[in-house]
């Protein structure tokens, strides 16, 4: 027969277990909204993309026919050279990191045409693909993929303040906020759908929302339009996303025995 000390043990052990038990559990839920929130800062990437080096290709062409000179019989030749170079440089943009080497090269590839190039006017034609050249290099910075010569490292003794506090910190300080934006992350959303998201309504909702707006976190794609994220939002958001990664991956602290 079990006598109570038995029992109390057999407790003890189904409370440590249960404990482990909801500790796996919390784990499991936090490693499960992890994978959600990096699919979805994936997919919202490849769309993010999508539409950046479509813009691109359609800025080549219109860049070319607008700045090259129009009276030359090389024209065509030369637009179709320097459309599938600056092309490679759609193509690296989609890339999670652009080596210097295939930057070289294409720079390479420019400064061996220009020296082919039989006319004085063909100056006209090579500052306009330079321009363009070095606008893509410029996104692609941006973007934080290609890390080139020329720029400059950042020194944190540089960083305001203020200004982090200002358009990072302080629009973000807010439960409702961060809802609104990793919401307009997936997809673009009415103030309708971020009303019955939030439960927020009218001139509160609207507070909120222009917290966000101010901060160039989101943009309203026309007056009473949809909300949609903005390149610092999703920038913002993956940094968020690894601080929520560092967060889960800290140990918790033990309980102290009294």
């Amino acid at each position: 027969m079990k006598t109570e000390v038995d029992n109390a043990t057999e407790i003890s052990e189904l409370k440590s277990k249960l404990d482990l038990m909801h500790r796996d559990i919390k784990r499991m839920m936090k490693n499960s909204n992890k994978e959600y929130l990096d699919l979805m800062l994936k997919n919202l990437k490849k769309d993010f993309l999508n539409c950046i080096t479509d813009h691109v290709s359609e800025d080549i062409e219109t860049s070319l026919e607008r700045g090259m000179v129009d009276k030359c019989q090389m024209r065509d030749n030369c637009k179709s050279k320097f459309t599938e170079l600056l092309e490679k440089n759609v193509d690296l943009i989609k890339q999670d990191e652009v080596p210097e080497t295939q930057v070289t090269g294409s720079r390479g590839e420019l400064e061996n045409l220009r020296a082919e190039a039989p006319f004085d006017k063909c100056d006209v034609c090579f500052s306009e693909v330079t321009d363009i050249f070095e606008k893509q290099l410029k996104l692609m910075r941006s973007l934080h993929i290609y890390n080139g010569p020329e720029e400059k490292k950042i020194d944190i003794s540089d960083i305001s303040e203020d200004s982090l506090v200002r358009e990072v910190f302080e629009p973000l300080s807010n439960r409702q906020r961060l809802q609104i934006i990793k919401a307009v992350a997936v997809e673009t959303k009415t103030f309708t759908a971020l009303s019955q998201l939030t439960g927020l309504r009218g001139g509160n909702l609207l507070f909120h929302i222009q917290k966000l707006l101010d901060s160039n976190m989101i943009i309203q794609r026309h007056e009473r339009g949809d909300y949609m994220i903005t390149e610092k939002g999703y920038q913002v958001l993956k940094v968020i996303s690894q601080l929520g990664g560092v967060l889960e991956d800290a140990p918790e602290p033990e309980a102290v025995e009294s």
